[in-house]
């Protein structure tokens, strides 16, 4: 039968309002259509692997995606924060702490731990200070050379004294400081003091006894710097070292390339190599099995006290460049690259093993040393002898990227958890001990 014009007309017409109402319930009453990423993902799906964890497809805008999700997430959250202090700051602090900084670790005290700002920025002014309340507890804090016993005003009732008594020279300061406080409860213009101190490598930290509570002084808590016998966590509660506050090393703040780029070494090791030491037998292991050519190694001699820019660099690039960071044992077990380490989500792999003094004895004490690192759980590698070294850094070279970047992502979150905790620990028992003292 031929098709009459009439007939083309009508399907002609038919067929285009057919077209229509099909992309006009798209547009309208369909699920939003696939994106550009998605065409590119399912296209790619079956020629690329997984690249990152928990079998997410790959997808080359996913940085993007996940970086703007994350501003929005930090957004709320900040805006979340801010409403929640404004709520509580509507009601008076019922505790008000001055923290007199006269030490480095007050530094890590206060911006690593506590999280609180300081102004000037510049960390050579001679006065710096801040303020902030958590909960209940308002802070405030100062620090700097030109703090002085009797040149400033003290504010509160209750003051946090940071100090230094790991050698007789930082003793005698420190003694200082602790008779011009005693003076001022003598005379009733402080009520409580606590103090802050890093203690003796070797634990000898006698000089302070007088001045505590329980000895019939005025100093009502310490909190202390590595694993003295002392430690009872009602007035004496372990502290950890921190970061080197002293050599500006820097808050790091976790990014996307922090987590998931590779590393190139598999380990570093940055540090002085004393005589007769374990670190001595360290490098020998290294050299006998070529992981300096694998690892990041750069030993020295003599300890060096300051940075150069150029080490400093040289340090930081280590540790963000490396999946493990070999903190073997210098005078104390406890160091400074610990907690370096995890602010990069390198993972510390320490040296278990008491340096001689009168720190805690690992005869009595089972989880000594680095006590306070073993109760919270830190996700270390523990070894006894360096000689364990080859089949740590085998168990490595295994390893995929995937596995690695798990394991970078819970030393980092371990990490901001232990400082967390801290904080809550240090608030709450300055508010038991300073408010029950008053009622």
């Amino acid at each position: 039968m031929r098709i009459t014009r009439k007939r083309l007309c009508y399907s002609i017409v038919f067929l285009y309002c057919v077209f229509s109402f099909y992309a006009a319930y798209n547009v309208f009453f369909k699920s939003l259509h696939m994106s550009r990423v998605h065409r590119v993902v399912n296209k790619k799906e079956n020629n690329r692997g997984s690249l990152y964890l928990n079998k997410e497809q790959w997808n080359p805008w996913e940085e993007s995606e996940k970086s703007i999700k994350a501003l929005h997430v930090k957004k709320a959250k900040d805006k979340w924060k801010s409403l929640l202090n404004r709520e509580s700051q509507q009601e008076p602090a019922k505790l008000k702490v001055q923290i007199w900084s006269k030490a480095a670790i007050g530094h890590y005290l206060w911006q690593h731990i506590l999280e609180g700002p300081l102004e000037p920025t510049d960390v050579n002014a001679q006065w710096r200070e801040g303020k902030l309340r958590t909960g209940t507890t308002e802070f405030s804090f100062i620090t700097g050379s030109a703090v002085a016993p009797g040149y400033f005003s003290v504010e509160t009732l209750h003051v946090v004294l940071v100090l230094n008594g790991r050698e007789e020279v930082k003793i005698s300061f420190a003694t200082q400081w602790l008779q011009y406080a005693q003076t001022l409860v003598e005379n009733h213009k402080l009520h409580h003091v606590a103090v802050v101190m890093l203690g003796n490598e070797q634990c000898n930290n006698d000089w302070i006894l007088p001045y505590l509570k329980q000895n019939g002084g005025f100093v009502e808590i310490l909190f202390l710097v590595y694993d003295s016998t002392w430690i009872n966590k009602e007035s004496i509660f372990q502290w950890p070292l921190g970061v080197a506050t002293y050599r500006n090393f820097p808050i790091v703040d976790p990014t996307w390339s922090l987590v998931h780029d590779s590393r190139p070494y598999l380990c570093n090791f940055l540090g002085t190599v004393y005589n007769n030491s374990s670190r001595e037998v360290l490098m020998a292991v290294i050299k006998k099995e070529g992981f300096d050519q694998l690892c990041w190694i750069s030993p020295r001699n003599q300890w060096q006290p300051q940075e150069t820019n150029e080490s400093f660099k040289s340090y930081n690039d280590a540790l963000l460049q490396s999946d493990l960071t070999l903190s073997p044992v210098g005078i104390n077990t406890e160091c400074y690259r610990i907690y370096e380490a995890c602010a990069y989500g390198s993972v510390p792999v320490v040296e278990d093993v008491m340096t001689p003094g009168n720190c805690g004895n690992s005869s009595v004490y089972n989880n000594a040393p680095l006590r306070l690192l073993k109760f919270y759980g830190a996700p270390f590698i523990f070894v006894k002898s360096w000689k364990e070294l080859p089949s740590i850094i085998n168990k490595e070279k295994n390893m995929s990227l995937q596995e690695k970047i798990q394991r970078r992502k819970l030393i980092l979150e371990w990490y901001r958890q232990f400082k967390l905790k801290l904080q809550q620990k240090f608030t709450e028992t300055l508010e038991k001990t300073f408010l029950h003292s008053d009622t």
